[in-house]
């Protein structure tokens, strides 16, 4: 089963009908500070030693939106599963992909029986604020001090200079995460069978990238 999607309806698209306006909002000094953010994740690439297909997801801790510990596998059951890694509610172009998510996979996931989750390192409280605010649904979790992402290898430190200009736009990271860890997860989807085997995934280094659902859905079919 596959949606027919045209290219106004990727994410790709909605990035590209958003920026212009966000980048004039926060002005061109900021706008410039994040635009050479992202060149410099794009020439430093896809790191080294992330998890690749055929591996098992690892086993971890994540909290849900009470802050209670769960083990990972328990929140996934045997099931398979589609995991979103997000940078933060306080990222645009997470919201803009979550939110595509939702509205585009959330009913394929309950058609194929299929757990459709969202992670990022924020503090459950915040998290689950950001995201009523938002109309997001999805169940959201936890990764403490990026835990799971940093042993599937997608976590990356942002730089002094970008740090001061989210603070500067009243975004203080590191004291909404869970740990008070600056440290992000590159934006990343992960398809994982019943086993909890991966069967797909794909990290983005620039965030202003995401995977696309279409690609998201080829994979779900796949297993």
């Amino acid at each position: 089963m596959k949606q027919k999607q045209t290219f106004t309806d990727t994410i790709a698209a909605q990035v590209a009908e958003f920026r212009p306006t966000f980048d004039a909002q926060i002005g061109p000094a900021l706008a410039e500070v994040f635009a050479l953010e992202q060149e410099e994740l794009r020439r430093a690439g896809i790191p080294k030693g992330i998890a690749r297909v055929g591996d098992t997801l690892p086993e971890a801790l994540v909290y849900d939106d009470r802050g209670r510990p769960v083990p990972l596998r328990e929140v996934l059951g045997a099931a398979a599963a589609i995991i979103v890694f997000y940078r933060g509610g306080w990222c645009p172009y997470c919201s803009i992909a979550l939110q595509t998510y939702q509205r585009e996979l959330s009913p394929l996931a309950e058609t194929f029986g299929t757990r459709l989750i969202a992670i990022s390192p924020q503090d459950p409280g915040i998290a689950g604020d950001m995201a009523h605010e938002k109309g997001l649904f999805l169940p959201l979790y936890s990764d403490a001090s990026n835990a799971l992402a940093s042993r599937l290898g997608i976590v990356t430190t942002p730089g002094p200079e970008a740090t001061l200009a989210r603070i500067a736009l009243g975004v203080d990271v590191a004291g909404s995460n869970m740990g008070r860890t600056p440290r992000l997860p590159f934006p990343t989807v992960v398809v994982a069978d019943a086993t909890g085997t991966i069967r797909f995934i794909d990290v983005q280094v620039d965030y202003t990238n995401r995977t696309e659902t279409s690609d998201i859905i080829d994979a779900l079919v796949a297993l």
